[in-house]
């Protein structure tokens, strides 16, 4: 059971990039999935989650209009293309899947994770 993470790199401020989010060893089709980040120097926080169908997001209201999360369950992989980025945007990104059908803010919720993308906004 394993999630990966890619997608991540070194971009200007005002640049975009796409995560992506790939399960393997396992599908994950029935359940949510969602997005999180840690910055240098703090805690883990949420940035995004969708429902197993896709019908439902959530976005932090940190990054909310900078963001869009979208799955492709055919590929077992969900996406998180980040516009308008800005130095406070830089922090490693993890993907994790829910142990619900849903997703949710809160980590408790999240049975599996990834390794982690770094994302990098230079000003």
């Amino acid at each position: 059971v394993q999630l990966q993470a890619s997608g991540g790199g070194l971009v200007q401020a005002g640049g975009s990039l796409r995560l992506s989010c790939t399960a393997t060893g396992r599908m994950f089709r029935n359940n949510g999935m969602g997005w999180f980040r840690r910055a240098p120097g703090k805690e883990r926080e949420f940035v995004s989650s969708i429902s197993w169908r896709g019908e439902s997001t959530i976005y932090a209201d940190a990054m909310k209009g900078r963001i869009t999360i979208s799955r492709d369950n055919t590929k077992d992989t969900v996406y998180l293309q980040m516009d308008s980025l800005k130095p406070e945007d830089t922090a490693v990104y993890y993907c994790a899947a829910s142990r619900s059908s849903f997703g949710s803010r809160d980590t408790a919720s999240y049975q599996y994770w990834g390794q982690g993308t770094l994302v990098t906004v230079s000003s």
